[in-house]
């Protein structure tokens, strides 16, 4: 069955379904977050009126967040001490989620650390560095192309390089080190800004041959270990080497700890674990990132950083992964989501936190008000005439090559999904107004489902710890059914899925 690229990488789930699963009731839940949030800590706790941080802003925050529909999670520290955090069921605080490009300011901080023990220089070439992955006859430009234009995304490249790596991959010798260096260097490094994760990956590539470690490896004594991250892992390419502008997992707080680290400009319990320069020119405006639609991103780029507004910085990932460094308020706010519209998260973030009465001023008495937040279930009744007992659907031919859908519903309630294919059959349970957890071979989900009227059935299955979902519709008339899969975001098409068929008893 022809179904796309699987993983929780740069593309994300197309794999069909397969999982089994028990149904996650209030009780459990209530009893989940109470044992996930006794977990060992890395950050202390505190208050919003302790903190100086008006708590209504807060709340007016997290509403406009649950406003967007599919964030994941949030944590506001001030002063060191986190104030405010919330994780929408079924995402828990234990679950590393994906970072996309947040990990680039990581392997920045890698590259900085790198600089301080005299490994390498900004100014060293990437012919030089990479010397065995250099096409033959390398261009004027590309001779030309230092660390410094990598860290900066002023690489030459006249696009993201990445996007060559998937053709040239499999052919006798290749490397991705040594397809992104045979593309055109059409600018002179230093001059144009691309966004470009190629030129992230080469900065692995070039910690892995001067360190012979990983950059996962060569980060856990240096920064990991130090700051209490234990749930990192990073994605690695065919060689073994870490895909730095991409691929790296961690919890929410172990993002707020890596902002509060460069908030506190490389301190950590006393000890410099980054150089202070470093984070002061990584989280600077080294070059003009502009002309974009959306404010935030005109803002400039540092070492592997985005400049944002209002005297703030950030680290930044696809679908709304964000550490926001505002050092004028002593503030970190740490954010994942999967969401399509990037700006809406700032503009959140701004509308509730940008006042100055929000600051330091008498504040009205702090209650206790804990947030219980959740992803919404579709709405809708359990069950409809138009699947009485279960029903069969037979499909037309399709890309995916799914033949036949199965829809019942099992006696402890919900809705059990079964797909047959030309070479396997999986399935997935739906809970009816709560989410149901299962594994499929992509990692954890958890799904819900729901008719919406007599005739139309829709479900959401989460790929927990990434910002992806599938969303599938079901439509009947008769004998006859529409079916509709989608992604609610995508580097590509968000469309999985759009075929017909027949319906008949199961």
């Amino acid at each position: 069955m022809a179904v796309g690229a699987p993983g929780r990488g740069r593309r994300g789930p197309t794999r069909p379904w397969s999982a089994s699963a028990a149904p996650v009731g209030e009780n459990d839940l209530q009893t989940e977050r109470k044992d996930v949030l006794s977990m060992s800590r890395i950050l202390p706790r505190s208050t919003p009126a302790a903190e100086g941080v008006d708590p209504a802003a807060l709340r007016r925050l997290v509403d406009g967040l649950d406003g967007l529909e599919d964030v994941h999670s949030v944590m506001v520290v001030r002063h060191g001490r986190v104030i405010t955090e919330g994780w929408w069921h079924p995402h828990t605080p234990d679950r590393p989620h994906v970072m996309f490009s947040v990990s680039k300011s990581f392997t920045s901080t890698a590259v900085g650390l790198a600089v301080h023990e005299g490994l390498l220089t900004l100014d060293d070439k990437v012919v030089d560095l990479l010397s065995d992955a250099v096409p033959d006859a390398p261009g004027e430009h590309l001779r030309a192309m230092r660390v410094r234009d990598l860290l900066t995304m002023t690489s030459g490249h006249g696009a993201s390089t990445m996007e060559g790596i998937d053709r040239t991959i499999s052919l006798p010798g290749a490397g991705w080190a040594r397809s992104i260096l045979a593309q055109p260097v059409e600018h002179e490094p230093g001059t144009h800004f691309v966004y470009n994760t190629g030129a992230t990956y080469l900065l692995s590539a070039i910690l892995h041959r001067l360190t012979g470690q990983r950059l996962l490896d060569y980060l856990t004594p240096r920064l990991f270990a130090p700051l209490g991250i234990t749930h990192a892992t990073w994605e690695q390419d065919p060689e073994g080497i870490d895909a730095g502008g991409f691929g790296l997992s961690v919890t929410t707080e172990e993002m707020a700890a890596f902002g509060q680290l460069y908030l506190q400009e490389g301190v950590w319990a006393g000890e410099q674990l980054v150089p202070a320069e470093w984070v002061a020119a990584a989280t600077s405006r080294q070059v003009d990132s502009g002309p974009h639609d959306w404010p935030e991103w005109q803002q400039g780029y540092g070492f592997q950083f985005w400049r944002s507004r209002y005297g703030a910085y950030r680290a930044d990932g696809a679908f709304g992964q964000y550490i926001v460094v505002w050092p004028e308020k002593d503030l970190v706010v740490a954010i994942t989501s999967g969401l399509a519209n990037l700006q809406s998260v700032h503009d959140v973030l701004w509308s509730a936190l940008l006042p100055d009465d929000v600051w330091d001023t008498p504040a009205a008495q702090e209650t206790a008000r804990p947030f219980e937040l959740a992803l919404a279930t579709p709405s809708g009744k359990a069950t409809s005439p138009s699947a009485p007992g279960g029903v069969v659907l037979d499909l037309a031919a399709n890309d995916l090559g799914v033949r036949s859908l199965t829809l019942t519903q099992p006696d402890d309630g919900g809705t059990e999904l079964v797909l047959t294919g030309t070479d396997a059959e999986h399935r997935v349970r739906f809970g009816h107004g709560e989410w149901v957890q299962g594994v499929l071979p992509e990692g954890d989900v958890a799904a819900a489902a729901a008719w919406t009227d007599e005739s139309t059935w829709r479900g959401r299955v989460l790929f927990l710890g990434t910002p992806f979902e599938w969303r599938v519709v079901l439509r009947f008339a008769g004998d006859a059914v529409r079916v509709a899969v989608d992604r609610n975001v995508a580097f590509g098409e968000r469309r999985l899925l759009r075929t017909t068929g027949t319906v008949r008893p199961a």
